[in-house]
């Protein structure tokens, strides 16, 4: 008897060992390739826009160094600022005796005072550098009357340092003078105007009798300021 089992089981091929560790090998490599091409992309892009945002700090920068305000010949520097208004404060003359003449232009207190686009000329006037209307309003209390001449308060206007100067506005008022009351009396003029200026157009406070003012901040201002 013929063992048939045998011999078929001998002309089978043997089985191929299996390749797993070649398949895995080659993903590997590919990936960390594209991971090292993508993170430099990423650090290009990175330092692409450092290198803008410096630049334009840098324009900005010296952009603003080199923008100035107009200003007028002889006048004092200016700042720079969007809005164009002056918050005057009057000054105390030192001494009232001394004055040549009781009435006139009351003196700003440039210390106090608030300034943005508008210059002031002799202490007394102010100058517009900017064409436009102008809301101006004055505020003058007098802590004594004058038995002959009315309390009076005026904004006056000239069209430049040598032009003619107008009454702009004009305001009174008026106090007890028989001397029956025992606290003391106090008056104030008030004046507020739309005004339309022109660039070298200058603007001041007069009063009758610089004598009788209150000088106190609160009591006596000047203002003005661009619509």
């Amino acid at each position: 008897m013929i063992n048939t089992y045998h011999s078929s089981m001998a002309s089978l091929p043997p089985p191929l060992p299996p390749r797993r560790s070649q398949v895995l090998v080659e993903p590997q490599a590919s990936s960390a390739g594209r991971s090292k091409t993508l993170l430099r992309s990423l650090l290009g892009v990175v330092v692409l826009h450092f290198l803008l945002t410096a630049g334009g700090f840098i324009f900005l920068y010296y952009t603003g160094k080199t923008e100035t305000t107009p200003q007028l010949s002889g006048d004092a520097p200016q700042q720079s600022s969007s809005r164009t208004l002056a918050r005057m404060i009057v000054a105390k003359p030192k001494d009232l005796s001394a004055l040549d003449s009781r009435s006139g232009n009351l003196q700003w207190d440039m210390k106090h005072s608030v300034r943005n686009n508008i210059n002031y000329y002799h202490n007394s006037w102010l100058t517009a550098l900017q064409p436009g209307d102008y809301v101006v309003f004055s505020r003058v209390t007098f802590s004594k009357a004058d038995p002959v001449k009315p309390l009076a308060s005026a904004v006056k206007l000239r069209r430049g340092e040598s032009a003619k100067e107008t009454v702009a506005m004009l305001a009174y008022c008026s106090l007890d003078t028989s001397g029956s009351g025992s606290n003391p009396q106090l008056c104030t003029a008030s004046m507020g105007e739309v005004m339309s200026l022109e660039r070298g157009n200058q603007l001041s406070l007069w009063v009758e009798d610089r004598s009788l003012v209150d000088y106190s901040r609160a009591a006596t201002s000047f203002g003005m300021y661009k619509l």
